[in-house]
């Protein structure tokens, strides 16, 4: 537990009435926790007049559960926590979002024996290196050698509703390979897989993979370049290769909490807008010092030349093959903390593609779901207080989006996404429910 101190800077504007001041917000052990950590240490929090404690979590259910019972007052999520709970998914409560916490920071982990049989079949680019990205074709003869053997592929990925989960999926389907179904009866999420995903812990991903558990996990940092430390696995692809700059995590509340404490979100929002830029700012400037402060045993706990493979802009795939990757990890640039809705979209449009939402929605759904839980109402209140104070440009914040991004084809598979059309965007992907589909017992069928 890190405990705050009770100095408040007086360098800035008058403070808003706060109706909560003292605060604890829950973390999981990976860098993309860094603006809490961040705003805590620099002392962004106590600037709004905040007392904070960070605490970090077992696992990300122990996390969102705290949030909704109040015995965390915030936390770090999945991006997928929020939308999930409020619609009732897994567990049930109305959580909102009102910053987003980064872009890209996860990548796809395989075993040495794993990456031994895929290497042979890899394009190569001129300094004789595998070729990125790679696809999860070039996984086909592994999944053909475990056939014969009677054994199935197992992949580790963090949470049912995580990025990573959504993440994997797409990968291995762009390549042409099916990663189960979801149904009401089934939570597995393994009808009709070719490669069977279950939930393993972050800090616990590379063990499990040591132990031959799993033959390859998705996780966010420091876990992959902690299995190239311990020379048992390899990385094959990051989420960046996957999804140009997608949305990562989100710092979550309740919405009654929002509602009781409304002063109390705007400044825990300010806070981290200015952690975000300060993580960011001078081409990453600051990244050294953030790997000193995400290694402390209060924070992520890692080596900390395991953190900065990726946070200082680089990442190493294969032992020694270190290549220069400055958007591994985004936290303020490309309009990274701006909780757009059509990000909140698009992680609808796995829900309903892999049979966590069992039946169709109309596209308005959709929306509106996204609206009721992304909030850059708040974000611009914050962001507006802010620039006010001349603590961030003008520049920074996208003040007249209508919270949708422009149509992006910057996926793996060059598939275009429209927030605005997820019923056409979720039919327009080769595997995955379509409309009119729902998974029935172990089948997908028609809807009746």
């Amino acid at each position: 537990m890190v405990a705050a101190t009770a100095l408040v800077s007086s360098a800035h504007a008058e403070k808003l009435a706060l109706e909560k001041d003292e605060l604890t917000f829950g973390f999981i052990k990976l860098t993309d926790m860094a603006p809490l950590a961040v705003a805590y240490e620099q002392g962004y929090f106590e600037d709004e007049g905040l007392f904070v404690k960070l605490v970090p979590q077992a696992n990300w259910k122990v996390l969102l559960d705290g949030v909704i019972t109040g015995e965390l007052d915030g936390a770090h999520m999945l991006a997928g926590q929020p939308l999930a709970a409020t619609i009732g998914y897994g567990t049930s409560a109305h959580i909102i979002t009102p910053f987003s916490m980064d872009l890209n920071g996860n990548a796809i982990t395989v075993s040495n024996a794993v990456w031994d049989v895929m290497k042979p079949g890899l394009k190569v680019d001129a300094d004789g290196k595998p070729a990125h990205p790679i696809e999860a074709s070039a996984l086909k003869p592994v999944l053909d050698a475990y056939k014969d053997q009677g054994k199935p592929f197992n992949m580790g990925m963090v949470f049912p509703v995580s990025t990573h989960n959504y993440e994997l999926r797409y990968w291995l389907a762009a390549g042409g390979i099916n990663p189960g179904f979801y149904s009401p009866e089934d939570a597995s999420g393994q009808i009709e897989a070719e490669a069977y995903l279950s939930v393993t812990p972050p800090p616990q991903m590379p063990a499990t993979l040591e132990a031959g558990t799993i033959d390859g996990y998705a996780v966010g940092e420091p876990w992959n370049q902690a299995a190239v430390a311990k020379k048992i696995g390899v990385p094959v692809v990051t989420d960046n290769e996957i999804w140009k700059n997608n949305p990562e995590k989100v710092f979550g509340i309740t919405a009654e909490f929002a509602e009781k404490n409304p002063n109390t979100t705007i400044a825990i929002t300010k806070a981290l807008i200015r952690a975000a830029k300060w993580l960011d700012e001078n081409d990453n400037a600051n990244r050294p010092e953030a790997v000193n402060i995400l290694a402390k045993p209060d924070y992520v706990g890692a080596d900390a030349k395991v953190i900065a493979n990726s946070m200082t802009g680089t990442f190493e795939y294969e032992a020694g093959d270190k290549r220069p990757v400055p958007d591994f990890n985004v936290f303020y640039r490309y309009f990274a903390t701006y909780p757009y809705y059509s990000d909140a979209i698009w992680y609808l449009t796995q829900m309903r593609r892999w049979g966590q939402i069992a039946d169709d929605k109309p596209d308005s759904w959709y929306a509106d779901i996204a609206k009721s839980v992304y909030r850059p109402d708040i974000y611009l209140k914050a962001a507006k207080a802010l620039l006010d104070e001349g603590l961030i440009d003008k520049a920074d914040i996208p003040w007249d989006t209508d919270g949708y991004k422009a149509a992006t084809a910057d996926f793996i598979d060059g598939v275009s996404y429209d927030g605005h059309t997820p019923n056409a965007y979720i039919d327009s992907l080769k595997i995955g429910l379509k409309t009119g589909e729902k998974v029935v017992g172990t089948d997908v069928v028609p809807a009746q």
